[in-house]
């Protein structure tokens, strides 16, 4: 996993994709939603963000 992300900010800095930066967090932090809503106490809140 650690790999991929090194690798992964490499391209970023090589290729000058600073555009990228934004999506990919934006995907980790729905990503972070979704596994914290799926089965705790606070997925209704989440699901009210939707």
């Amino acid at each position: 996993m650690m790999e991929f992300i090194k690798d992964l900010w490499n391209f970023i800095m090589s290729r000058k994709k600073w555009w990228l930066v934004p999506i990919i967090l934006l995907l980790i932090i729905l990503g972070v939603l979704i596994v914290i809503g799926g089965g705790s106490a606070i997925a209704p809140f989440i699901y009210t963000l939707f």
